[in-house]
């Protein structure tokens, strides 16, 4: 269970960088998580005509279906990771970069053109790539061969820094796509790329989330 709190006072932005399918329901609502992002959840519902009980009810069905699918066992629970979500990332920022580039190219002069998408993927890479070859070579290692909190305080200190900074990349990504609001027309590559892009940065979320409120806490109370 994860330890996400819904207060009316909660951070919409914390809250899309940390629980899994928020950023879709604030999508949907029309709440900005990028430059309004650190507005409370009250005034983010006050602001787009939504009920704040209606808003958090939908928040919590995420919270506890959060992390249910995740593997019991910590090996296998890190073999997941690195299959679902770190070989994946790779897979995917590989071609979206390419395809960003092309839609930024062939549509650069329109309104709502994604101007610098390109370049926040490029640095979501870099970002991802330090970090999940960080925890391949010591991190996961070090779980799996048995240390304890005090061998492991510190490398999850560090990852969970490294995470704070992936999340502003999330909201950097958000923001120069307009919320991932394709405009009217917008043809098959551009479209292709939004949906990916949205399915990159949900994963991405997930992936925070399972290390944050499962794995992590599990290893240190070892």
């Amino acid at each position: 269970m994860t330890d996400i709190t819904l207060a009316p006072d909660s951070i919409v932005g914390d809250i899309a960088a940390r629980l899994p399918g928020a950023a879709e329901v604030f999508r949907r609502a029309g709440i900005s998580f990028c430059c309004g992002g650190k507005a409370g959840l009250a005034e983010a519902a006050a602001k787009a005509g939504i009920e704040l009980p209606t808003l958090t009810a939908e928040l919590q069905a995420l919270i506890d279906r959060a992390g249910r699918d995740a593997p019991d066992e910590t090996p296998a629970m890190i073999e997941y990771i690195l299959s679902r979500y770190h070989a994946t990332h790779r897979e995917e920022l590989g071609w979206l970069i390419g395809l960003a580039d092309r839609v930024e190219m062939v549509h650069g002069d329109h309104d709502e053109a994604p101007l610098g998408l390109t370049e926040a993927l490029v640095s979501l890479r870099d970002d991802l790539e330090s970090h999940m070859a960080k925890e391949e070579a010591v991190l996961f290692p070090a779980i799996l061969q048995g240390a304890g909190a005090h061998m492991l305080a510190g490398p999850i200190r560090v990852m969970q820094s490294e995470h704070e900074d992936t999340g502003g990349l999330l909201r950097r990504i958000e923001h120069v796509t307009n919320g991932l609001a394709l405009p009217v027309g917008a043809c098959g590559s551009w479209t292709a790329l939004y949906t990916g892009v949205r399915k990159l940065c949900d994963d991405v979320v997930a992936h925070i989330h399972l290390e944050e409120e499962v794995l992590f806490p599990r290893v240190l109370a070892i």
